[in-house]
């Protein structure tokens, strides 16, 4: 995690914030009343780690369109075909209750893991991708897993 640069990494680990908060709101009852009454539902689970992991899958698309575009030919194309998957994922998998729009999420997250896996493979990424995506990403599962196990 050292060959992270320092802005990448601070900017990865706040992304998290709202799913950890999301969590927090799940197991901490006080907390959960303090945010409902302050700034609303929205921001307690399982609603803000559905919403913003929802917003989150669908950015990493135009993350995906920045490698792709990295690439020349044939692996360009099939670089920006799937660069819109978690888009369209998150578009068409999110809204369909709780339990099913975490499962589809926390697929569409390894997804994307596994795109990123393809895209750094190929030298389309920074060499220090992957050392920041894995970590992030397991969090991201585990954090939308409290919602898909109740």
């Amino acid at each position: 995690m050292r060959d992270i640069p320092r802005m990448a990494l601070v900017l990865g680990i706040a992304g998290l914030l709202p799913f950890l908060w999301g969590v927090l709101t799940r197991f901490v009852p006080a907390l959960q009343d303090l945010t409902l009454a302050t700034v609303g539902p929205r921001f307690v689970a399982p609603y803000i780690l559905l919403y913003y992991g929802t917003i989150i899958l669908a950015f990493m698309s135009g993350v995906l369109w920045g490698f792709a575009a990295r690439a020349e030919g044939q692996a360009a194309s099939l670089g920006y075909a799937l660069s819109v998957i978690p888009a369209l994922w998150a578009f068409f998998f999110s809204g369909t209750g709780p339990v099913s729009t975490s499962l589809y999420l926390i697929a569409g997250f390894l997804g994307v893991l596994g795109i990123d896996w393809l895209f750094w493979s190929n030298s389309l990424t920074p060499r220090w991708w992957m050392a920041l995506r894995v970590p992030l990403t397991i969090v991201v599962v585990a954090c939308l897993s409290v919602v898909a196990l109740g």
